[in-house]
């Protein structure tokens, strides 16, 4: 039996979180940086806190990211929307979390990317009053001229979350500090 001190399980997870929040922050920050509409990591941010956080940061700190650069950017009035899809494709990251595999985690980022897709398009359309109308035909429209945004929405989420779990997984391979297995929870 294996006998492991409190504080050194602590401490481990200290550098694992600090490591996790530091990938957070720099794919937060790299909306920043110019990039091709919906190129951007916002399915990755949610599905990577959901996998790697603890519970209780699960949605605080990818949030806390967004906010941070949202702040930069510029607020919108489709925000609410927005975050409304990070918020549920983070509720499907908690069940990555117990169903890790690349096959899964490929899945998970191509619905994080169709879940973006018709919670964001839907949003427009209903505060978009002169732009669609409120019946099924501007509905239709809405989603129709959404298409070339959604291919760059599943390019970037790709990308993103290839990039944000690679990252984390080599890391873990050479780091056995952030491998170890939070014990504690």
């Amino acid at each position: 039996m294996i006998i492991i001190h409190k504080q050194y399980v602590r401490g481990n997870n200290m550098v694992r979180n600090l490591f996790t929040f530091t990938l957070i922050f720099f794919a937060a920050l790299s909306r920043l940086i110019p990039h091709p509409p919906n190129v951007a990591p916002i399915t990755a941010l949610a599905l990577f806190g959901a996998v790697y956080l603890d519970k209780k940061h699960t949605f605080l700190v990818p949030i806390i990211a967004m906010l941070v650069s949202d702040y930069i950017i510029g607020f919108h009035s489709a925000m609410i929307w927005v975050y409304g899809s990070f918020i549920l494709i983070g509720f499907f990251g908690l069940w990555l979390r117990q169903h890790q595999g690349i096959r899964n985690t490929i899945g998970a980022s191509v619905f994080g990317s169709i879940i973006f897709f018709i919670i964001t398009n839907f949003g427009v359309w209903i505060s978009s009053q002169p732009m669609y109308s409120h019946d099924l035909s501007g509905l239709v429209q809405c989603y129709t001229a959404a298409i070339p945004f959604f291919r760059n929405s599943l390019i970037g989420d790709l990308f993103y979350v290839s990039v944000l779990f690679g990252i984390y997984e080599i890391t873990k391979r050479f780091l056995p500090v952030i491998r170890f297995n939070n014990i504690m929870k």
